[in-house]
């Protein structure tokens, strides 16, 4: 049967990259201890600065740099693939790219995407733009990760993305087992709606969705929602971490996409 193992983690990042990489290692180390093979560690999991331009500080070439070098030598030492929330690459002096780096068992870098949708508000007291200190990315992007004798494809998007159904539509084609997503919800917008749109988006894709969160209070004041957590394809949460750092853990079946699928073919009865 094919099945494989997913878990995500939940972190409260730090200012500091030695401090969030120890977490980091911790919680992927734990993880496979439980038989991941699979791990995916939430946005920004290797800094939440005391200002939004302390993340450009950090931000490395494309394919080389500390923190990516740190995600290959994680996934190779445990042997399964790690998707890495994301870090920032360079973009421009004054800009980075938001991006999700996913490295295979052997530690080599299988794929990527960045962030495509950037989020923004402003309620007339308080105003944030992340379009200030990131360029969007532009292409949906999945990959197949490979379990055994076994493929899962694997569509990838980061926090703000969830909001926006358009993008796990184009992941459909052909249909992802899997999709991930890591995030830092803000806690008044977790509150409300995190639990509300993965679910969604697991039903009306008729998939698994593995979300991992950061989920508590900052050193610069912020608090995170949390709730990192899998749900299965019929919108069944299987595990959930309310909050506090740690990991939560699921089995994935063919088996069950396949049941879901055949009982509501939702999939082949799209017109648009």
């Amino acid at each position: 049967m094919k099945a494989m193992k997913i878990a995500a983690v939940q972190m409260i990042s730090a200012p500091h990259w030695d401090l969030n990489a120890k977490t980091a290692a911790h919680w992927v180390g734990q993880a496979a201890a439980a038989g991941a093979q699979l791990v995916l560690l939430p946005e920004y999991f290797c800094v939440l600065g005391q200002q939004d331009t302390d993340k450009l500080a950090l931000a490395e070439a494309p394919g080389d740099g500390p923190i990516q070098r740190f995600l290959s030598d994680l996934a190779r030492q445990h042997g399964l693939w790690l998707v890495g929330g994301t870090l920032p690459i360079r973009y421009s002096p004054s800009q980075a790219l938001n991006r999700c780096c996913v490295f295979a068992p052997s530690g080599q870098q299988a794929t990527h995407y960045d962030k495509v949708h950037l989020f923004a508000y402003d309620n007339g007291r308080e105003r944030y733009d992340e379009g200030n200190t990131l360029q969007a990315g532009s292409q949906p992007v999945a990959f197949e990760a490979q379990a055994g004798t076994e493929r899962f494809r694997v569509g990838l998007s980061v926090c703000y993305d969830l909001r926006f159904p358009e993008l796990y539509r184009a992941l459909m084609s052909p249909p992802c087992d899997l999709l991930c997503v890591p995030a830092a919800f803000t806690y008044t917008t977790g509150e409300k709606h995190w639990e509300l749109l993965l679910r969604a988006r697991a039903v009306e894709n008729q998939c698994y969705v593995l979300a991992s969160a950061q989920g508590g209070k900052h050193a610069n004041g912020r608090r995170t929602w949390g709730h990192s957590m899998v749900i299965d394809p019929w919108g069944a949460v299987l595990d959930v971490l309310p909050e506090g750092e740690g990991f939560v853990i699921a089995d994935t079946t063919a088996e069950r996409l396949a049941q879901v699928r055949r009982q509501l073919p939702a999939l082949q009865h799209r017109r648009l």
